[in-house]
């Protein structure tokens, strides 16, 4: 039972690839750190040149000090072009660019990569899902591609 906790605890404390660029504090909690709003990078994989900035809350307190809070479900995305844009791969019409737990078990964040071809752009989604059920709450942003620069769709 010990040892299948721990695992739990330390599967929902590892985070995704990402750089933390800065974060400030919403709530001050006298025990445990305080409830933030965190802001990271997230260079897209497959397409250099783009990076996602993503702010969530983060809560604070015992539980999240611990790995057990579940954080809210509201998150931001702005996705920028940092430098000459160019493929890794070839890129689904949708898919998951990043996904990372906000909660121990059943919450996650998620970044998805569509290509709208006729505009020749790639958007960008974020939103939470649940086991059980999800939220609504949502942001998206767009990076045009260049229509020198072929997108690679498979």
């Amino acid at each position: 039972m010990k040892r299948t906790l721990f695992c739990l605890l330390a599967a929902g404390s590892f985070s995704a690839m990402a750089d933390t660029i800065g974060e400030v504090d919403t709530v001050f909690k006298l025990v445990g750190p305080d409830h933030k709003i965190v802001v990271d990078a997230h260079d897209d994989p497959k397409v250099s040149g783009v990076t996602c900035y993503v702010s969530r809350a983060k809560t604070g307190g015992i539980k999240g000090a611990l790995g057990l809070a579940e954080d809210k479900s509201e998150a931001s995305i702005a996705c920028r072009q940092i430098g000459p844009i160019s493929f890794t791969e070839p890129v689904k019409s949708q898919e998951e660019m990043f996904t990372e737990r906000i909660s121990l078990v059943f919450k996650k964040l998620r970044v998805v990569r569509m290509v709208d071809e006729k505009r020749h752009a790639l958007v960008y989604l974020t939103y939470s899902d649940r086991l059980i059920d999800g939220s609504p709450q949502n942001s998206v942003t767009v990076v045009p591609i260049d229509r020198s620069i072929t997108i690679p769709v498979k």
